[in-house]
């Protein structure tokens, strides 16, 4: 019996004739002209250069020399050093000494303007670029952080058997190009405590503030905890990079704690200026003497702040037994 309901099914001829004629749109594509063009060096954005030039890449046609040197002067130094890569065009460009210098002033600013322009006269044949690397610097856009273990005997729970523990805790320093830095000693792990290492933390972040002095690559760096009885922490530390310009690993040479009077902090917005000039056994309060630690030297390793979340001092304790910072 034939079906009272019929369902049309076109041939394959029909499907194949329709296809024919169907039109399709086809984008331009400029830089596929470009594919074996040889881009020979051009002179960099305000050179001396009268001689005319013909730049085939699609991106510097529609961009502008002024508005491609804006863009980079918004970026840091380590993005204008990865920008340099992509073009000749952008490595003429970002070697504009104009970049380097605002980059310089910034980071050694306590250092004063007419210094620094001194020493990139001096030091660095007049070069802000090759001062901004061979010259010592702390990294401001992170962490240092420094992690410590130690073995804590526990209560034993039979005659036979001795319980202990393994105790890990960092210390966190971010710094100022303002000659200010933030303090943290904690348990928690570097993505819980990038979150609260501000100007604006709370009290019960126990973030401490304090100051710092570079120089060459030593760093002079003062702090109080603080309480009923003032306790001033001194640290010296120094400088130095796994490959030259880094600048990412800071050893710990001094750690020292003393009393400080009460009355001897007010009126002061520096507290490297209250301690010029102490002994390092020297305290001002007899109630809290003073001690240099010997224990907790570990060397900080910078973080940028990108690489917080996925960095390797998150893992925990059992996945990290053996850890050199280098």
């Amino acid at each position: 019996m034939a079906s009272d309901v019929s369902i049309g099914v076109p041939s394959e001829l029909d499907l194949l004739s329709h296809k024919r004629s169907m039109q399709y749109i086809i984008p331009d594509r400029p830089w596929l002209n470009l594919y074996g063009i040889r881009v020979q060096p051009i002179a960099p954005f305000g050179s001396a250069s009268s001689q005319p030039f013909y730049d085939p890449a699609l991106i510097h046609r529609v961009l502008p020399d002024e508005l491609l040197f804006e863009v980079f002067s918004w970026m840091k130094p380590f993005t204008l050093g990865r920008a340099s890569c992509v073009c000749r065009k952008w490595k003429y460009t970002i070697r504009n000494p104009c970049l380097w210098r605002a980059a310089c002033l910034k980071t050694w600013q306590n250092s004063g303007t007419e210094m620094n322009y001194h020493i990139v006269q001096t030091l660095f044949d007049g070069s802000w670029r090759k001062m901004w690397v061979y010259r010592p610097r702390i990294c401001m856009d992170g962490l240092y952080v420094s992690r410590n273990t130690y073995i804590h005997t526990g209560i034993p729970e039979f005659k036979f058997t001795k319980t202990v523990h393994v105790v890990c805790y960092y210390r966190y320093i971010r710094f100022y190009p303002s000659g200010k830095f933030l303090y943290k000693i904690s348990s928690s792990k570097l993505r819980e405590v990038v979150k609260c290492m501000h100007f604006r933390a709370a009290k019960s972040d126990c973030v401490f503030k304090g100051d710092y002095l570079l120089t060459d690559d030593e760093v002079e760096s003062a702090l109080v905890y603080p309480g009923m009885r003032y306790t001033l922490l001194r640290m010296r530390l120094r400088l130095r990079g796994t490959v030259v310009g880094a600048n990412n690993r800071l050893d710990l040479l001094k750690i020292l704690t003393t009393g400080v009077d009460k009355n001897e902090l007010k009126n002061r917005d520096n507290i490297l200026s209250l301690v010029d000039g102490w002994e390092e056994d020297e305290s001002h309060d007899p109630d809290v003497p003073a001690v240099s630690h010997s224990r907790g030297m570990t060397p900080f390793v910078f973080v940028p702040f990108e690489e917080a979340e996925t960095s390797v001092l998150n893992l925990p304790v059992e996945k990290m037994d053996y850890y050199v910072p280098g």
